[in-house]
């Protein structure tokens, strides 16, 4: 090798570790009026050129405390971090092996109910199935802040506790057996949470579908295929393929990438038609429920929409139906949408559980990307301060605000 070039290789390295910071600084600037706690992002190969690192980095706080952090699977490092009204705050990036963080996300396959596949944080839990009629998302009430679906998976598929069940049908002991199977189900509140939400053939709590012109929402299929993306400890993401379908004379391939941080109750949603000739339109929403037809809002200026459910007490036994119904509480979904060019409306589609569906709209464009939020808060969920409709239309509003007016992060 020449030995000019090794003298200035070698020059270029020296230089590049006596330029190395010990420390990157981090500025978080809130425009809004309101403080903020959030997810913060910020590119990983920045941090890392800086600090002339390739791994082992943490986050301190204001005060040098280590805080968690993660690197993601797109190149981002997050923290949650907080801000105050119209102010700053700092953190920093430094050398370091990161503590063991506890996990407050995660998600996978459920084998144990065919091809179901569950998400969650510590504030909301979600599922879509792969088979059967129901396509849109389905909601697990939570109040507390663990990581339940294995729990309530696992107490649901009990074999022991279907045996028994069983067992006491055959001898004719119907109401006993429907005792057994509400001590284990997690379709009863057992103090952290429950499942009392109906899906069905509906875009159930914010799923997308394309529309056609003459306003038909074309329902999405079941998802064939998934890869999760990142597990963790404070981001969960998954992309979700759908069928092939015929639109339009070609073929369409829909691709979602569902990503869900701790300490939120919104799921960031990217959707991709690949495939698609022309532009269409592109609808998220929620369904609207027969038991409280009327209760919802419609807010494109502030870019939300937001529901009131009251949950389904027909998956028990009639002689429950009263008793049991009143611990489901109220339900609040809602949907964000950083766009400005939102249309929201009501859509009426009728079926055996549903009167149609709350809807945000816009035109989709091939080769791009429609990205929204969805979300959800309960009203008996102690952990949270949502325990109104009103409550959490300010949710929706706050939040709906953060996206359209992300944090500005300078990294120096």
């Amino acid at each position: 090798m020449n030995c000019k070039l090794i003298t200035l290789t070698i020059l270029s390295a020296f230089s590049a570790l006596t330029n190395a910071a010990d420390k990157v600084t981090i500025t978080l600037t809130n425009t809004l009026s309101t403080p903020r706690t959030e997810m913060v992002e910020t590119k990983l190969a920045d941090v890392q050129r800086k600090l002339n690192a390739t791994t082992n980095i943490i986050i301190t706080d204001p005060n040098g405390q280590e805080i968690p952090s993660q690197a993601t699977h797109d190149g981002k490092l997050i923290f949650q971090a907080g801000v105050p009204a119209k102010g700053k705050a700092v953190y920093y990036a430094t050398k370091g092996t990161p503590q063991k963080y506890a996990a407050k996300v995660a998600g996978r396959l459920f084998t144990e109910r065919q091809d179901e596949f569950g998400w969650e944080n510590d504030k909301v839990a979600y599922r879509i199935y792969g088979h059967g009629g129901a396509v849109g998302y389905d909601l697990f009430n939570k109040n507390t802040s663990d990581l339940m679906l294995d729990y309530w998976y696992a107490s649901e598929q009990n074999q022991d506790m279907r045996r028994v069940i069983k067992d006491l049908g055959k001898r004719g002991y119907k109401d006993l057996a429907d005792q057994v199977y509400n001590a284990y189900c997690y379709h009863i509140n057992h103090g952290k949470g429950m499942d009392c939400y109906t899906v069905g053939p509906t875009l159930g709590g914010g799923a997308n579908a394309l529309m056609e012109a003459n306003g038909n929402l074309l329902m999405p299929s079941c998802y064939k295929s998934y890869k999760i993306l990142d597990q963790g400890p404070l981001r969960f993401t998954v992309e979700l393929t759908y069928p092939e379908r015929q639109l339009n004379g070609a073929k369409v391939i829909e691709k979602r990438v569902i990503t869900l941080d701790a300490g939120s109750h919104f799921n960031r949603v990217a959707v991709t038609y690949q495939g698609l000739p022309k532009p269409m339109t592109v609808a998220a929403g929620a369904v609207v429920h027969k038991s409280n037809p009327t209760q919802y809002v419609l807010n494109a200026q502030s870019g939300f929409i937001g529901y009131e459910d009251l949950g389904d007490a027909s998956v028990y036994n009639a002689k429950y139906h009263e008793e049991l119904a009143k611990q489901m509480g109220h339900i609040y979904i809602g949907l964000l949408f950083p766009q400005k060019n939102i249309t929201t409306l009501y859509k009426a589609r009728e079926n055996g559980i549903a009167t149609g569906h709350i809807l945000g709209t816009t035109t989709y464009h091939p080769s791009t990307s429609f990205t929204y939020y969805f979300g959800t808060g309960w009203d008996q969920n102690t952990t949270t301060e949502i325990h109104t409709f009103e409550a959490w239309q300010a949710v929706l509003a706050q939040a709906a605000k953060a996206v359209r007016t992300p944090l500005k992060v300078s990294v120096k």
